[in-house]
C-alpha cells in the first residue's frame, strides 16, 4: 500500500497547496504520473481511493476532477484517509458486528425459507466476474441485510444495520488496500450462502466468524502499523 500513499499524498498536496482548486481537472494520467514519479498503476489506484472518498470525481469522456466541495469539507474528506489509520472505533465496531452476526447467520441457516435462501444465491451471482469496490460493499451490505433479516428479530435487524453500516468504509478501504480481498470476500460469501442452504448452523456461523474476523485482523495490522 505505501506506493499508493505516496501517490494519495502527492495528489492530495497538490490540492491542499492550493496547485488544484475544487472544480479544476487533473493533467492527464501519463503526465501526472510522470511529473509526480509515479507508476500510472499506482497513481490510478490513488485516482480510485479519492474517489471513493469524494474528494475527486470522474467524468467519463472528460477526465477527472477535484471535487467542488467547499474547503472544510474537502479536508474533511482527506482527513479521513489520515484519520482511519489512526482510530480505533471502527474497530470496536467490528467487534460488536462478531458478537451478534454469527449467531444471526446461524438462526438463519435454520429460518430462512427456501425461496429466500434461492434469491440470496441470485443477489451473489449477480455480481460481475471482476466488481468495483463500491458495488461489492453495496452487495455485502444487501448479503448480510437479508441474513440478519432471516432471524425475524427486527432489534438484531436495527443493531446489525448500524453496526455494519458504521463499518463500511473500512470495508471499502481494504478492498483496495490488501491483496485478494474483493476475491476473499467474494469466496466467503458463497461459503456462507453455501452453509445456509446446507441448513448447517454451526457451518454457517464458522464462516460468518472467519468472514468478519478477516476484515477485524487486517484492521489491527493497519492500526498498529499505521499504513
Amino acid at each position: 500500500m505505501a506506493v499508493t500513499d505516496d501517490a494519495i499524498e502527492a495528489i492530495k498536496g497538490m490540492i491542499t497547496s492550493g496547485e488544484l482548486k475544487p472544480g479544476d481537472r487533473l493533467p492527464r494520467e501519463p503526465d501526472l504520473a510522470d511529473r509526480l514519479g509515479l507508476s500510472r498503476s499506482s497513481l490510478r489506484e490513488a485516482v480510485k481511493a479519492l474517489t471513493l472518498i469524494r474528494v475527486l470525481t470522474v467524468r467519463r469522456g472528460d477526465g477527472t476532477y477535484v471535487t467542488s466541495l467547499d474547503p472544510g469539507m474537502l479536508m474533511d474528506a482527506m482527513g479521513f484517509v489520515v484519520e482511519f489509520h489512526h482510530d480505533d472505533t471502527v474497530l470496536q465496531f467490528l467487534q460488536v458486528r462478531r458478537f451478534l452476526e454469527p449467531p444471526a447467520t446461524a438462526i438463519a441457516a435454520i429460518s430462512m425459507p427456501d425461496a429466500d435462501i434461492a434469491e440470496l444465491g441470485a443477489l451473489l451471482d449477480s455480481l460481475p466476474a471482476k466488481p468495483e469496490i463500491e458495488v461489492l460493499v453495496a452487495n455485502d451490505m444487501e448479503f448480510h441485510g437479508r441474513i440478519a433479516a432471516a432471524t425475524g428479530n427486527p432489534l438484531l435487524c436495527s443493531l446489525l444495520e448500524t453496526v455494519s453500516g458504521r463499518t463500511q468504509r473500512a470495508r471499502t478501504w481494504r478492498g483496495l488496500a490488501q491483496e485478494n480481498a474483493v476475491q476473499r470476500t467474494v469466496d466467503e460469501h458463497h461459503a456462507i450462502h453455501r452453509a445456509i442452504r446446507a441448513r448447517d448452523p454451526e457451518a454457517a456461523r464458522a464462516w460468518s466468524t472467519a468472514h468478519i474476523a478477516g476484515v477485524e485482523e487486517w484492521l489491527r495490522q493497519v492500526l498498529a502499523t499505521g499504513s
